[in-house]
């Protein structure tokens, strides 16, 4: 009888760019498992590959950039065998991805409530009544205090922490497999950083969902995740549970990082 089932597996993960000086080996033969209902972290400096990992779960990697071997399984199925229509109906509906600039990820000229009603009509093929019912069920559920007015704002007229609980809003509003949480809070101020969190960690826990958690911050790591890899120039160099790796570092890579995160808190 299988214990422990599997959500996502990337299996000897290759990415490489074609560059006028040559390739460049961005992330080389990267493996790990996330486990349902399990919160996963990545963890490294700038450059180390942890965003191109993410965006290569849903084939999002644009030229010079290409995927040039390896497996993505979610759900037992290969994700980088699939065409981009069926990608589609994956990308916001059973893996959504939440960036590390809220305001990228929306669109200027729609509000807020447009466009999160439009990935609930999308993926969900209810009436736009209902999207509308369920979007600001869910604004509420990121404690948005003024959901109405946040429901008909523009993006600009949003501060960055109601931006990101909207940006959470959206990847949660379609009850998503696995959510992939790309430095969620790295934009955000020291006090509106810590909200988040609170608020990743309860929805995280009540809803027990599956996260992908890419952070350069050790400190966020130690308190979100369960699991964590390490990565450094495209490779995991160190991967198990985290509580172990903070207290019995093995690579001195991982021990600089560790070094480095103590030597800021001083």
């Amino acid at each position: 009888m299988k214990l422990h089932v599997n959500i996502l597996e990337v299996k000897n993960l290759k990415i490489y760019f074609h560059t006028s000086d040559g390739i460049v080996k961005a992330v080389e033969d990267i493996s790990f498992e996330i486990e349902k209902g399990k919160v996963f972290g990545i963890v490294g400096e700038s450059g180390s590959g942890k965003t191109l990992t993410a965006v290569s779960i849903l084939k999002l990697i644009s030229w010079p950039g290409k995927i040039m071997g390896g497996k993505i399984l979610f759900n037992e199925t290969d994700l980088l065998t699939m065409d981009e229509k069926a990608l589609n109906n994956i990308r916001g509906s059973k893996i959504s991805l939440v960036f590390q600039e809220p305001a990228s990820s929306f669109n200027p000229v729609f509000t807020i409530g447009e466009q999160i009603v439009e990935t609930v009509l999308t993926h969900q093929g209810v009436s736009r009544s209902k999207a509308k019912e369920i979007t600001f069920e869910y604004l509420k559920r990121c404690r948005i205090e003024e959901v109405k007015k946040t429901f008909y704002d523009y993006p600009h007229q949003l501060s960055g922490g109601t931006k990101q609980r909207a940006m959470i809003a959206m990847a949660l509003v379609n009850s998503p497999e696995l959510i992939i949480l790309d430095e969620p809070t790295t934009a955000l101020d020291a006090t509106i950083q810590v909200q988040i969190l609170d608020l990743l960690d309860e929805i995280i826990h009540k809803e027990n969902l599956s996260i992908l958690f890419i952070s350069h911050n050790f400190g966020i790591i130690a308190r979100m995740c369960g699991r964590v890899a390490v990565m450094h120039k495209g490779k995991i160099v160190e991967c198990r549970d985290t509580k172990s790796l903070l207290i019995n570092p093995k690579e001195q890579y991982t021990i600089s990082l560790l070094e480095s995160v103590k030597a800021l808190s001083w």
